[in-house]
């Protein structure tokens, strides 16, 4: 007996990502410095007053905040996986760090840092960043809005020269009592600080490009701390307490409620992970062709937070204000962030004392306006549209109200709650009849039971006698709907009345029913697909017992008073029922004329629906059908094609002219029994009417598949049959003719357009592409290059 096999305990994969420092080579430098050196100088001015306010914001010192700001941009600017992304302290982490600080003190918030940071790193190394995006949206910018607006309510009695309380609701309660005793120099600081920010982007273009380009906080701080020093005004000041060397010092270890300790860590490690991939995520779509490496800005961050932690800086994440600085100002590598943390060690070792003449109004208004910035109205209308806006609010109220955990874990129970809704929640809209039609109902989503009560209740509104049309767009049917839904079908159909069941794309338990065509067990053969819900109007009348198309499954009845339903009007009503409001934005925009992509000249057959066959739309094509997708440019008496051929190509200027065939061709089958085994007699040579006269042009396909074209012989060894065979090659003889023509020719010469030979299967619902003498499955062609045609 064979000894038993032991299970596979393998770890989890912690290889490390791709760390490439970066590229100092002189050729290297020489590329990028250029750009990177003004873009490093441009954040380092608008990251030294953010991160001071930010200190001020958190109860740390302020050297933390440089500390902070300096690691981001040497250790995580370095280590990154996103290249323009700059990282220091952020407002999004004020609330969390102001909290530590209270309740443990800064030593003991510093080692929070320092294990948050172990903990990102071990985020990174398990390849989490991508789950860390799993966050909804709508938690993410409530729990900053939810700060901005803490910000807002605290800063703003340090605005009026007062003192923020404990929290956002005394800060509320202490405001009218701030107002009546406010600080008129402290206020007017503050205020103008706030004028000065909003002001600034909204300079006109008049005012010059370098005036316009210095930034609006630097501008700020820097302005008003000169004239407070001019006007020698009595106001509070910032208090450095020493310099950035001596504010460095190690973390504490904490000697009491651990568990307390173990929070803050996840928050900090969990917030800061959040924050920085959704800033890298932003940067990436602010410079197309840069992609982050989200395992590797955990990684970045970690490290960062680590070695801010351990030299008494604030916790870093990425910032998308600096971040977009950044690449604005013409950043092409992460030397940028390098460098901009390195001016600011030399600022914090050589200018610090230039700090201690900045007025606290000051730090409180920027601090108030990045608050405010915080609470974007932009966001709230895209939640709102996609009816997520009541998780925002409900996680900003959680936020300010009780603290920022709190919030946030709100937010996601009702995240989950609304997607749990969205699940298990049928939309049942009941219409009343129209014109004498019949009533309907439409339900839509997933009908399961939580909704059958709701969905008795709306069908309860049909009056007994009445007709109804019961509209399933539904994504799953569980077994309690269902057996309700049938109930109610037999208890109409037993009690004479008409009820129509059409399901669209549902998956469950029923397939189309039918109660006035073949009783409560008629079932059709599967459902249609969603986007081609309409569709069913028509093609259920192949259903029909009597095999002539009149069937009853789907149609009204009698709309032309007959008793004969009319599937066109059937087909209008489901159209501006379903999809007339989805289209009319793209029809909008062409309104004012066609710019169509391709000439797409295919058969009439009813079966070859050029739109679909190419996932092409409203204004693609400028399609031209008729009988066999013929050519016929001169000689036939027909300029038809040739009048489509040169407004293509003149009035439009497409670029791709398309000849489209298909299998079974009708066209194809008339060539060849007229032409006889023999192959000598065609119907275009007597007087076969109109459309003996027309299948002539299709002579030169019959000849040359005759005559061995390479591409017949291609349908010859793979089994197809002649009508087949010879539908291909007259794809590859009408292109030859469509080259002849004098302003094909001309195009094609100049490189202006390109000539595509399509044929549709229709059996198996695939394409080919014609490539040189013979078809190839369109899965596998290069659609976007230049397809060769087969030559004459």
């Amino acid at each position: 007996m064979s000894a038993p096999r032991l299970p596979d305990l393998r770890l989890p994969d912690f290889r490390l990502p791709d760390f490439r420092l970066p590229d100092f080579r002189p050729s290297a430098l020489r590329a990028n410095l250029r750009y990177d050196l003004p873009a490093s100088l441009v954040v380092f001015l608008v990251a030294v007053p953010l991160s001071l306010g930010i200190a001020v914001a958190s109860n740390a010192p302020l050297t933390a905040g440089l500390i902070a700001a300096a690691v981001g941009g040497l250790v995580a600017g370095a280590l990154g996986g996103s290249p323009l992304q700059v990282s220091g302290p952020a407002a999004g982490l004020t609330v969390i760090v102001a909290d530590l600080v209270t309740r443990f003190g800064w030593g003991v918030t510093c080692a929070i840092t320092v294990a948050a940071g172990v903990l990102q790193i071990l985020f990174g190394l398990s390849r989490a960043g991508r789950a860390a995006l799993a966050i909804s949206p709508a938690v993410v910018h409530g729990m900053l809005a939810g700060i901005g607006v803490t910000i807002v309510l605290g800063q703003l009695h340090v605005v009026l020269g007062g003192e923020q309380q404990d929290d956002a609701i005394a800060n509320v309660l202490a405001l009218p009592g701030q107002l009546l005793a406010v600080h008129g120099p402290a206020a007017a600081l503050g205020l103008a600080v706030v004028a000065i920010l909003l002001a600034w982007p909204r300079l006109p273009h008049s005012v010059p490009a370098w005036v316009r380009s210095v930034p609006a906080p630097l501008l700020a701080v820097t302005l008003l701390t000169v004239a407070a020093g001019v006007l020698a005004l009595p106001v509070e000041r910032v208090e450095v307490g020493g310099s950035v060397l001596d504010a460095i010092a190690l973390p504490v270890l904490p000697d009491s409620d651990l568990g307390g300790v173990v929070v803050g860590v996840l928050t900090v490690a969990v917030i800061a992970s959040i924050e920085s991939l959704l800033s890298a995520v932003a940067v990436d779509k602010l410079r197309p062709g840069t992609t982050s490496d989200l395992d590797r800005e955990l990684l970045g961050q970690g490290a960062g937070n680590t070695v801010s932690g351990l030299l008494g800086g604030l916790p870093i994440t990425g910032v998308i204000v600096r971040s977009s600085t950044n690449a604005a100002a013409g950043a092409r590598s992460r030397v940028s962030a390098v460098l901009h943390g390195l001016w600011i060690v030399v600022f914090s070792v050589a200018l610090l004392g230039l700090v201690e003449q900045i007025p606290m109004a000051v730090l409180a208004g920027l601090l108030v306006h990045i608050g405010a910035k915080l609470v974007n109205v932009g966001h709230m209308r895209e939640l709102h549209r996609h009816g997520e806006l009541p998780v925002y609010v409900v996680t900003i109220l959680g936020v300010v109200l009780v603290d920022l955990l709190t919030g946030v874990l709100l937010g996601l129970g009702l995240a989950l709650l609304l997607v749990l809704r969205r699940v298990v929640w049928a939309s049942i809209e009941v219409a009343e009849p129209v014109d004498g039609g019949p009533w309907h109902v439409v339900v839509e989503g997933a009908l399961c039971f939580p909704s059958v009560p709701r969905l008795a209740r709306r069908l309860a509104q049909v009056p007994a006698d009445a007709d109804v049309v019961v509209d399933l767009v539904t994504d799953y049917l569980d077994h309690a709907a269902y057996d309700h839904l049938s109930e109610w079908v037999a208890r109409r159909w037993v009690a004479g009345g008409s009820v129509r069941v059409d399901e669209v794309g549902t998956m469950g338990l029923v397939a189309r029913r039918d109660a006035t065509a073949g009783g409560p067990g008629s079932r059709r053969p599967g459902p249609v697909p969603r986007f081609l819900a309409p569709w069913s109007t028509w093609q259920a009348s192949h259903d029909d017992d009597d095999g002539r198309g009149h069937g009853h499954a789907v149609t009204d009845p009698c709309d032309d008073g007959c008793g004969t339903p009319d599937p066109i009007l059937a087909g209008l009503r489901e159209y501006h029922r379903r999809a007339a409001g989805l289209v009319a934005p793209y029809l909008s925009d062409l309104a004012d004329g066609q710019a169509p992509h391709a000439w797409f000249l295919t058969c009439s057959d009813s079966r070859v629906v050029p739109n679909v066959i190419t996932s092409s739309g409203p204004g693609d094509l400028f399609t031209v059908r008729n009988v066999g997708n013929l050519a016929p440019l001169g000689g036939t008496g027909d300029d038809s094609v040739g009048a489509t051929v040169e407004y293509a190509l003149e009035a439009l200027h497409v670029p791709t002219l398309v000849v489209c065939g298909h299998s079974g061709c009708g066209a194809v089958q008339a060539v060849l029994r007229g032409a006889g085994p023999s192959g000598t007699g065609f119907p275009g040579d007597g007087a076969g009417g109109a459309l003996g006269r027309w299948l002539g042009g299709a002579s030169e396909s019959l000849a040359r598949f005759r005559a061995g074209h390479p591409v017949g012989e291609q349908a010859r060894r793979e089994g197809l049959d002649e009508v087949d065979g010879l539908a291909m090659v007259n794809v590859a003889v009408q292109l030859d003719r469509l080259a002849r023509h004098p302003d094909v020719a001309a195009a094609l010469a100049e490189g202006r357009v390109r000539l595509v030979g399509l044929f549709f299967d229709i059996p198996t619902a695939r394409m080919s592409v014609l490539e040189g003498d013979r078809f190839v499955p369109a899965s596998t062609e290069r659609l976007g290059g230049a397809l060769p045609r087969v030559s004459a």
